[in-house]
């Protein structure tokens, strides 16, 4: 199993567990903001370049 695959899994667990204590709205905005958050935070050369990569080739 590759090292993406593990964190995935690590967070959809976190997340599982998280979700009685913090409320189901807030879990969502957390794994909706937080990647929204960070593309926003990328230069525009930069965001073109993702956009342009497949999603194979992100894990290189």
């Amino acid at each position: 199993m590759s090292t993406s695959a593990k964190i995935a899994i690590g967070g959809v667990a976190v997340g599982l567990l998280l979700t009685p204590l913090i409320g189901f709205w807030f879990a969502l905005l957390v794994v909706v903001g937080v990647p929204t958050a960070a593309y926003l935070m990328l230069d525009p050369s930069q965001r073109r370049r993702l956009r342009r990569i497949s999603r194979k080739e992100l894990g290189r």
